[in-house]
């Protein structure tokens, strides 16, 4: 089976790039801006709160190894989806919740997913993550890319990246890429 995408925004795209590139099947991830008006958005821009873009992570995965599905389980793990446009201190439409998808599968297999963690009240309250086709991707500037691999004593990935990478470690201990040293 063929190479497919994923695109999802749950808070700052350094937590969610960090995350996934421990994720077995995952082969390569992309910080970028998606889902609002403006063109070739810059991260000021995205900041400024006015472009309507989120910052997101465009996924390329082997459906062999790791299922849409899945990748979603961890998304829904890793960020709080009922908090509207926030992820702890990061507040603003730009740290907003989304699935943006690439077909009608992932969109039912999100809605499907989205009303089995509802049904099962894994979350405290209602998941806000917004659900919509992806249009268009615009990829981060390159200093947004592997951040925290190569930023990882800042004091932002310290106290907000890590703690995320830790909880996916934990969580799917049975899924995260093993390297050559361990």
């Amino acid at each position: 089976m063929a190479e497919q995408l994923a695109t999802l925004g749950g808070g700052c795209f350094w937590c969610l790039e960090a995350v996934y590139l421990g994720l077995r099947g995952v082969s390569r991830v992309m910080s970028g801006y998606a889902a609002g008006h403006v063109q070739n958005p810059t991260y000021e821009e995205v900041c400024g709160k006015q472009t309507g873009h989120a910052e997101v992570v465009q996924i390329a995965f082997d459906p062999a190894e790791l299922s849409y599905a899945d990748l979603l389980r961890v998304f829904f793990t890793i960020h709080d989806p009922t908090t509207p446009n926030r992820q702890g201190n990061d507040a603003g439409p730009q740290y907003r919740s989304i699935i943006l998808t690439h077909d009608a599968a992932q969109r039912e297999t999100a809605e499907n997913l989205i009303a089995e963690i509802t049904a099962e009240r894994i979350w405290p309250a209602k998941i806000v993550t917004e659900l919509e086709p992806l249009e268009k991707f615009w990829p981060a500037e390159s200093e947004h890319h592997n951040y925290f691999a190569r930023n990882p004593w800042s004091g932002y990935c310290q106290a907000v990246v890590a703690p995320k990478v830790q909880k996916f470690k934990k969580s799917f201990a049975d899924r995260v890429k093993r390297t050559e040293a361990a």
